[in-house]
């Protein structure tokens, strides 16, 4: 995609207009700002109007601004480092009322995710995951609180759930050394990819394990590697990823397979508050 996008900027080049010359040649030094500005930042960031920024997109065969937009992201969103995620984001997040423009692109995520997510894939998913002999979870660096988060109620359906924890590329190996074809692995990952997490996926597809994925699409590298997909969206704030669609996914996949389980988690969560109760696990409210 890199070369598609920047190798047609540049061809383009000696035909441009003077005001689509200057967005080009923007977005060839920054394309990684570029990218995550609208049509109309994009325009006075280069001291165009907005309509010419729409025209270039179009002069370059694309339908719109929008699709341009997308091609470009989904070119750097893997590539940046921390610094550039902050620089490129803040014209995104920017506003008097940043709380408010924060929870609507979240809003906005979890929308489009419900459209990009396969209801035969999260089926699969969940079936794979039923009749799975041990279940392993693999998610490192911004994606392991997904990974904790999805383990911990795992373990109230199943008996066999092993959390891969972050370490080193072979202390992830060793965690799932005993995993074969009776077992499924969940792998969560979202740009930048962790590399083992990757290399995870592709040990369990060599081993004939059930694999699914948890990423933001056929453009991440855990795509290729898995038998059932979870598409979610999870752009960039700031420094931070927003978790917020791929936390939504979770949840429907936990209540989908309670359902499934529902005796087995009835008999676990029965036992389980009689020992809360002798231990006094939780504090008690008197009103």
């Amino acid at each position: 995609m890199r070369d598609d996008v920047l190798s047609q900027i540049q061809a383009r080049l000696p035909s441009l207009s003077k005001g689509q010359r200057k967005i080009a040649e923007y977005i060839l030094s920054s394309y990684e700002k570029a990218a995550f500005l609208t049509a109309l930042s994009l325009g006075k960031t280069v001291q165009v109007s907005e309509s010419t920024v729409v025209r270039f997109a179009c002069e370059l065969g694309y339908e719109g601004y929008p699709q341009m937009q997308k091609a470009l992201q989904e070119l750097v969103r893997s590539h940046l480092s921390a610094v550039q995620r902050i620089e490129v984001s803040t014209p995104t997040v920017a506003g008097d009322d940043l709380l408010t423009n924060v929870m609507q692109a979240d809003m906005d995520r979890i929308r489009k995710s419900m459209e990009l997510i396969s209801s035969d894939a999260f089926q699969g998913a969940v079936n794979a995951l039923v009749y799975a002999k041990g279940i392993y979870v693999i998610g490192l660096r911004s994606s392991s609180s997904l990974a904790s988060f999805l383990a911990y109620y795992l373990k109230y359906m199943f008996d066999t759930v092993h959390l891969v924890v972050s370490g080193s590329e072979s202390e992830v190996f060793d965690q799932i050394i005993h995993m074969g074809p009776s077992d499924a692995l969940i792998g969560i990952s979202f740009p930048r990819y962790a590399s083992a997490t990757v290399k995870a996926m592709r040990h369990a597809r060599q081993v004939g394990a059930a694999t699914i994925a948890l990423t933001d699409g056929a453009a991440s590298p855990l795509y290729g590697q898995a038998e059932f997909t979870l598409s979610a969206v999870s752009d960039m704030l700031s420094l931070v990823d927003s978790l917020v669609a791929p936390m939504s996914v979770i949840n429907a996949l936990l209540v989908a397979l309670a359902q499934k389980r529902e005796k087995e988690l009835e008999l676990t969560l029965n036992q389980l508050e009689t020992i809360w109760e002798q231990n006094h696990v939780y504090e008690k409210i008197h009103e």
